[in-house]
């Protein structure tokens, strides 16, 4: 199983992106998937996780109101909607899958993709 994660940018303050995990090698339609991520010098935090069915969708605190995580199973991809970006939002995003209890929890999950840079200018 491989996830190609990918959307990554630089942007301005006040901008938006949208950040797509693409699953391949097997159908991860059973799968929670979750983003992460990872500014430097600091652990990897969780961001949102959109559980398999489609719902039991939660947000790390300073993202709420702001992202939008949503999934497509036909298309074996997840999507983190970004908007109203913040500096404090610079980091590498990482997408994680797994069949997850502790969901914030980065150890929860089986397979990860390489990360896409985000980068917010003030």
């Amino acid at each position: 199983v491989q996830l190609q994660a990918s959307g990554g940018g630089l942007v301005q303050a006040g901008g938006f992106l949208r950040l797509s995990c693409a699953a391949s090698g097997r159908s991860l339609s059973t799968y929670d998937f979750a983003w992460f991520r990872q500014a430097p010098g600091k652990e990897r935090e969780f961001v949102a996780i959109v559980r398999w069915t489609g719902g039991g969708i939660d947000y790390t605190d300073s993202v709420k109101g702001r992202f939008t995580i949503s999934r497509d199973n036909a298309k074996n991809t997840v999507y983190l909607q970004m908007n109203a970006l913040k500096p404090e939002d610079t980091a590498t995003y990482y997408c994680g899958a797994g069949k997850v209890f502790l969901f914030t929890r980065v150890h929860s999950y089986d397979y990860w993709g390489q990360g896409t840079q985000v980068t917010v200018s003030s």
